[in-house]
């Protein structure tokens, strides 16, 4: 089976020099010819944003590391809500695209609250409840709302950001009821955590509040836009590049979320920390399933101007290469989808054994006898389960994340760019990354194994009771 190459990349950029709150400008030195992964960075501004993600302005609160860029790529996808309502073409699909712009950011709002629960030590929070309802001073009333609690004399005070694109998008007659319902999500779903998120939510419960503006810092954050010039020769300004720009920065910025989980993912399995590294996991499927939706935006995006981007982008692999997909451009995208696919050498650690280097069935056998067992979530065992289900699933939402990219590019670019279709007529060495990973075995194959011979052992206990229910009646 062929294997994706998809190690032979440029190296994921290091936080180990980054200082703490101070932006790091990208690199000016000169270039001639850019690889295409550069050129795709310096496109998108990525040294500039992975400056915001990686700056550590609170080295107290153990989780910023994850939520700020999840609550980044949350910000960046307000501005693509601004964006869609206010194109002015009449061809644009603007009713649709808010529609799947609001569902994008209740799945981030759902996986933000995910990433929060538990322990907010540490975290910058402002406590609104102990105000007693009277405005801070260096808030204006516009910023504070203060509510009178049902049959009771205590008022809560719920601040809102003043720079996040959200309470702007309230105040707007086009936006207006897309920004409540975004709003009463984050009521929803902060409803596990310790703090809210000071977004304008209602803070019915009077919980503390994050101090959104510093740690997303959406003044710098918006600042990272493209340059809408427009084309030289005919003056033309392509709207989708703004699109297609922001989309971009919302998947990067989840794809950064991704690598942070998978790090702290890969600590609790050592730690032995069954259950939490199962939660960890789940989050990680959601957040590829979350890829791919930002990704079916595509699908909105106007077919001649898009295709007139693309063209200008240079939307195809460098010559020499032209079977290779545009996903691949993204260092971070092959580097989570390379550490994902090597959880599986975590299995045999989950469930005990060593992998027996013959190739024998050590761990199918130690599978089948955790899967089996009476006593699977008790003691040591307690989580090993969740945590091997988890795995697989991640699996299954990394292939629909790569089938989905491969079926979209044939709808968006026609189906002469889906290269994987040739997949069937080339050598295996020859296929590009994209049809290469749709060849490659399971990830699991002893799981995998282990539920086949598990599922033929229940099969043939239940053919061995029929045929004796015969024997008993006579």
């Amino acid at each position: 089976m062929a294997t994706p190459k998809l190690s032979p990349v440029s190296p994921v950029r290091q936080d180990g020099n980054d200082k703490p709150c101070a932006p790091s400008s990208p690199s000016s030195s000169p270039s001639t010819v850019l690889s295409a992964q550069d050129a795709y960075e310096q496109h998108l501004r990525l040294p500039e944003l992975s400056s915001l993600w990686t700056a550590g302005c609170f080295p107290e609160w153990a989780g910023e590391g994850l939520v700020k860029p999840a609550l980044q790529a949350l910000e960046v996808t307000f501005r693509l809500a601004s964006l869609a309502l206010s194109d002015p073409r009449g061809h644009a699909g603007r009713r649709e695209l808010a529609r799947r712009l609001e569902s994008l950011a209740a799945r981030e709002v759902e996986l933000v609250s995910a990433l929060c629960e538990g322990d907010g030590r540490g975290a910058p929070l402002a406590e609104l409840s102990a105000s007693g309802g009277v405005l801070p001073r260096e808030r204006s009333a516009s910023e504070v709302v203060v509510w009178q609690l049902p049959g009771s004399a205590a008022a809560v005070v719920c601040r809102a950001s003043e720079a996040s694109l959200l309470p702007r998008l309230a105040a707007w007659e086009k936006s207006e009821a897309l920004a409540a319902r975004i709003t009463y999500a984050v009521e929803g779903q902060m409803q596990g955590c310790a703090f809210t998120l000071g977004l304008g939510e209602p803070n019915l419960a009077g919980k503390p509040v994050l101090e959104y503006d510093r740690v997303v810092r959406p003044h710098e954050l918006h600042a990272l836009k493209p340059d809408p010039a427009p084309e030289p020769m005919s003056g033309y300004r392509n709207r989708e590049l703004e699109t297609l720009f922001t989309m971009y920065q919302i998947l990067e910025s989840w794809l950064r979320v991704a690598s942070q989980l998978l790090t702290r993912l890969d600590e609790r399995i050592e730690d032995k920390c069954w259950e939490a590294a199962a939660g960890d996991c789940w989050i990680l499927e959601r957040v590829w399933k979350l890829l791919a939706d930002v990704e079916d935006l595509h699908l909105l995006m106007d077919p001649d101007e898009f295709l007139r981007l693309k063209s200008q982008l240079a939307v195809r692999a460098a010559p020499g290469s032209e079977s290779a997909s545009f996903c691949f451009r993204s260092t971070a995208l092959l580097h989570v989808a390379s550490a994902t696919r090597d959880l599986k050498k975590r299995v045999p650690w989950v469930l005990g054994v060593e992998a027996d280097p013959s190739g024998g069935p050590r761990v199918q056998e130690a599978a089948m006898k955790l899967y089996h067992s009476r006593r699977r979530g008790e003691g040591e065992e307690a989580g090993k389960v969740d945590l091997l289900q988890a795995f697989q699933a991640v699996e299954v939402a990394v292939r629909a994340f790569f089938f989905g990219y491969r079926q979209l590019v044939a709808a968006v670019m026609g189906t002469a760019e889906a290269s994987g279709n040739r997949a069937l007529f080339v050598p295996a060495e020859e296929m590009d990354p994209l049809a290469q990973m749709f060849l490659e075995p399971p990830y699991y194959p002893s799981l995998d194994a282990a539920k086949t011979f598990l599922a033929d052992y229940w099969v043939q206990l239940q053919q061995m009771a029929e045929a004796s229910a015969p024997s008993r009646q006579s």
